[in-house]
């Protein structure tokens, strides 16, 4: 049953962005449920407390995700820099560890997708929002003609 803030979410939001908001929230929530299956699961580690390990491992991903379920075009900007954490892992396992290369593959797969995803709702809700990131020149250019009077 869809509430009023969904509405609110939905209404204005063109095909393409709500495509693109699809595979964002796709893409982070796949993640997380991969990364805490990974390693409670697939990859426990016997010297490690596994449970302490996954809870590490998914808390950096909880904290932009309920701006990311309520859709917000910046918590899905600067979430990429979460992701960063997760992409720089799996490619570190893909080239030191052969026994955990599929593994790393889905984290890489998982992430990239969120990536992007992030980025393109980011952008197209921004513009639909009218959402404006000035250039550093105009921004300059008000600070100096401030600062002139």
């Amino acid at each position: 049953m869809p509430t009023e803030d969904s509405d609110k979410l939905l209404k204005g939001m063109s095909s393409t962005t709500k495509s693109f908001r699809l595979l964002a929230l796709c893409g982070n929530l796949a993640l997380l449920a991969w990364v805490a299956i990974w390693q409670l699961s697939l990859s426990p580690h016997p010297h490690i407390n596994s449970t302490t390990l996954a809870i590490a491992w998914c808390i950096p991903l909880l904290l932009p995700l309920p701006g990311i379920l309520a859709g917000k075009p910046y918590t899905h900007a600067w979430a990429n820099f979460i992701l960063m954490l997760y992409f720089l892992h799996a490619l570190t396992i893909l080239y030191i560890d052969g026994g955990e290369r599929l593994l790393a593959l889905i984290e890489l797969l998982l992430t990239s997708a969120a990536f992007i995803g992030n980025i393109l709702y980011a952008r197209a809700r921004g513009k639909e929002l009218g959402l404006k990131l000035r250039r550093l020149s105009e921004v300059e250019k008000k600070e100096k003609a401030r600062f002139e009077k």
